[in-house]
């Protein structure tokens, strides 16, 4: 007996994460630990480098919540709602372009708003961009989600901006990536 055609899944909601402006833009030279990064101006009381939000699951999920969450600053806290909260996003600014990833290293668990940006480089060519989670230096691509030993893969988020209409700036939008297959 033939099985019933059954479409593909529908895709993950895009949920806002703020202006494009509220993202501090980090370099090589200002590169820290994400989550203690913090913009010149002190327009913000608690600027940081990131913003760790609690996506919207399509049914209530774990979460409960049909609604964006945006969590604590403090990685400490986040570590407790990363194992048994659903999906947590991370989203920062590295040379100029909004990244969005789980804040969840793929190989410890680890929140990744502790971690580090960096250049991937060969022979002084920058070739990508990537991040270190702090617990066991491991590193992974931001465009990519390829670690740097083992079979571990970073989960990617999609990006989009969206104009907001106020003083140019653009709005963040994510969502997470279907998979494909």
């Amino acid at each position: 007996m033939a099985e019933p055609f059954v479409g593909p899944p529908r895709p993950a909601p895009w949920f806002p994460c703020g202006p494009a402006s509220s993202f501090v833009d980090i370099t090589q030279a200002n590169a820290g630990p994400l989550s203690q990064i913090a913009p010149c101006s002190t327009e913000d009381p608690q600027p940081t480098g990131c913003r760790v939000f609690l996506a919207p699951s399509k049914n209530g999920g774990d979460t409960g919540s049909d609604t964006v969450i945006e969590l604590s600053r403090d990685p400490k806290d986040q570590v407790n709602k990363t194992l048994r909260a659903g999906d947590q996003v991370l989203v920062f600014k590295y040379n100029g372009k909004i990244h969005a990833i789980d804040n969840k290293c793929p190989h410890s668990s680890y929140p990744l708003s502790n971690a580090t940006p960096f250049d991937i480089e060969d022979f002084g060519i920058t070739l990508s961009a990537g991040v270190t989670c702090p617990k066991h230096d491991w590193s992974f691509d931001l465009f990519t989600g390829n670690s740097d030993r083992g079979g571990y893969k970073l989960k990617l988020w999609e990006v989009q901006m969206r104009p907001s209409g106020q003083d140019g700036d653009s709005e963040v939008w994510v969502r997470k990536k279907g998979r494909i297959g």
